[in-house]
């Protein structure tokens, strides 16, 4: 049994499978997230660039997209580490940073998701009144909302961590998460898990009000053409950001809570990173490929560099 003060180095378990093939799997993932900051920061330049997209929907959007980028940067400069080493291990400091990293950006990404649904809903429902509600400072406020509302709930989460004395070093994950280094405890985790069920909450009634929001939504698009053409433009991308979203998120909390070592590594691993593949990875195309107004930007900026560069 180790003590806690002898713990300054986790192993990492989930990678044990790949050694016989990690160079294709290093070449995927840094494919995977040289595509994912390519897009993303596409995104940012074309709301930052174009004043035409200085309204709170787009910056909103580009909020998703800096909050992709620090997300993942939490995981895949560490990931691709790993697959080139033999041994996959990780200091209790990195692993407590990656910990706030990755659950920061998760909690971010949701209060997001729940500013955008208010601002869809003040368009749509209220549209008069648009002008007067979603202003440059509430605009502001809302996005300050997003990150430190997000950052004050990983402090306390991190502050109940890291004054537990732990019994272990071996993590079954890919990556460093709260839950599996609690369980590493020596010492009772009621405090830990009662706080951990209460942040489930929290953010589950955040979902909840995006979904009452679309309620009112839906109501005022099938009353008229107008609003209707405006859910398909600008709402529409918002659901299937916010349902690629929850999936991959109930995904990764099954697998957390309820995974065994029976299934097989390949499909935990997958189960594990979906959140931090799928959604940055989505996003922008999403946004970018569907909101007519970014994919004429995108591709205007774009032509004019081209001549430019001739």
């Amino acid at each position: 049994m180790e003590n806690s003060s002898d713990v300054i180095i986790f192993t990492l378990h989930g990678l044990n499978e790949t050694r016989s093939n990690k160079y294709i799997f290093f070449a995927f993932t840094l494919l995977f997230y040289l595509l994912i900051t390519f897009l993303n920061l596409t995104l940012i330049a074309t709301v930052l660039l174009e004043k035409s997209l200085h309204e709170p929907m787009y910056i909103f959007i580009c909020n998703l997209s800096v909050n992709a980028l620090y997300g993942t940067a939490g995981l895949y400069p560490k990931l691709l580490v790993d697959f080139l080493s033999d041994t996959h291990m990780i200091s209790y400091t990195a692993c407590i940073i990656q910990i706030f990293v990755i659950y920061s950006y998760v909690y971010c990404e949701l209060t997001n998701l729940t500013v955008m649904a208010f601002d869809r809903y003040v368009a749509i429902c209220r549209p008069l009144e648009y002008h007067v509600i979603m202003t440059p400072l509430t605009v502001t406020k809302c996005l300050m909302i997003s990150w430190i509302s997000s950052l004050f709930d990983l402090i306390i989460l991190i502050l109940l961590t890291i004054r537990l004395p732990l019994c272990g070093s071996h993590i079954e994950k890919l990556y460093c998460e709260n839950w599996s280094v609690v369980k590493l405890s020596c010492v009772d985790t009621t405090i830990n898990n009662v706080y951990g069920y209460t942040l489930i909450i929290k953010y589950t009634v955040k979902f909840f009000l995006i979904i009452y929001s679309y309620i009112f939504i839906i109501r005022a698009c099938l009353k008229s053409v107008e609003s209707r053409t405006k859910f398909i433009q600008t709402c529409l991308p918002h659901l299937i950001t916010l349902i690629s979203f929850g999936v991959t998120m109930l995904f990764d909390a099954m697998y957390t809570r309820y995974g065994s070592r029976n299934t097989p590594q390949s499909l935990r691993n997958i189960m594990a990173v979906e959140f931090l593949v799928i959604p940055p990875l989505l996003n922008p195309l999403i946004y970018g490929l569907n909101m007519t107004r970014i994919r004429r930007t995108v591709f205007r900026l774009c032509s004019r560099k081209i001549k430019i560069l001739l």
